[in-house]
């Protein structure tokens, strides 16, 4: 039996209105605007209203990327979200964005793996379609890290923002979709990236509140290093199991956790900056979210034709990684939708 080849054929993204600029965050942080772009290229950051979370941003995504592939709610076979902030410990976020759009046949769960979640959800996706167990699976990356950062800190605040991004996935032709991915994880590096309260290791109390354990933490400069490299070697091998090579690329959309991460992975591939997207001078490092709404706005510019070969990379906690070399096989979207 040959196995069916699955793909990207819908994508879509969701922001909150309020934009968090630079110079509002040093008016109450000790930081400034030249401070963070020359050390992250971020700008500014959309921030939840109080009203707002993962499930809410995520299903408008996913409603957006229904639409740009003409596929209904009630078609959808399968819902992953991937999140690290998700709406509660349980029930899933999934299974929140299900009922909120109305994809009543679909299954539903939640994938963790931090900001490489969507590369993870990506690869799960198209194996449930490979298998011939489903025809359409949705897969929505979103965070909403701006809850779970201490706004004090200006070597975290300062990084990140909050959205959703969201793909649908479909079968497609020989030689086309998702050629090849590359994941992996190093449990060693746990540390680096973490949040330590709120699992049944350390529940949230008034004393484990005090010493601020319900804040995300994160060591810049270690995480820095192993992103650079990481990057380079996930994409490399994904690349080497599709049969191509840096130079087959057309377009490099990755993780957007720093620009000067991105730079310096994409100088080590051989990219030139015309074939690398990014958009983290907007929303900062979005988590799950970032690659997914990367696509979405590189679609909208014209940069995504059929045949055209991406390559994505997401790294972060865990610390976990995966790279995804898709071949292009859609046309046009019928509406690649806008924030």
């Amino acid at each position: 039996m040959q196995t069916q080849n699955a793909g990207i054929i819908g994508a879509g993204m969701a922001v909150p209105d309020r934009i968090l600029t630079n110079a509002a965050l040093a008016a109450t942080v000790d930081t400034s605007d030249d401070w963070i772009v020359s050390r992250t290229g971020i700008r500014e950051r959309r921030i939840c209203s109080p009203e707002e979370s993962c499930s809410t941003l995520g299903a408008v995504a996913a409603r957006r990327a229904l639409e740009s592939a003409c596929v209904a709610a009630q078609e959808v076979d399968l819902i992953i979200c991937a999140t690290a902030t998700g709406d509660h410990l349980w029930p899933s976020t999934a299974c929140l964005i299900q009922q909120k759009i109305g994809a009543t046949r679909a299954a539903a769960f939640d994938l963790g793996a931090a900001c490489s979640g969507f590369a993870y959800g990506l690869e799960t996706g198209c194996g449930f379609i490979r298998s011939g167990g489903m025809k359409r699976v949705l897969v929505v990356g979103v965070d909403t890290l701006s809850k779970q950062v201490d706004w004090t800190d200006r070597s975290t605040c300062v990084l990140f923002g909050d959205g959703a991004g969201a793909a649908v996935l479909g079968p497609c032709g020989d030689g086309e979709g998702v050629l090849a991915s590359c994941l992996g994880a190093d449990g060693n590096g746990f540390d680096l990236i973490k949040l330590e309260l709120g699992g049944t290791k350390n529940p949230i109390t008034a004393e484990s509140l005090a010493d601020k354990g319900q804040y995300l933490m994160m060591r810049g400069a270690e995480v820095y290093r192993f992103a650079v490299r990481i990057m380079v070697e996930a994409c490399e091998t994904a690349l080497c199991r599709a049969g191509l090579t840096f130079s087959d690329v057309d377009l490099f959309i990755p993780h957007q956790a720093n620009l000067r991460i991105i730079e310096a992975a994409s100088q080590r591939m051989g990219l030139p900056e015309e074939k690398v997207f990014t958009n983290v001078a907007k929303y900062g490092n979005t988590s799950a979210a970032s690659i997914p709404m990367a696509l979405t706005e590189a679609i909208a510019a014209g940069r995504v034709q059929r045949g055209s070969v991406l390559v994505f990379v997401g790294f972060g906690a865990g610390l976990t990684w995966g790279a995804n070399v898709i071949r292009w096989s859609q046309d046009e979207l019928s509406s690649p939708a806008a924030p």
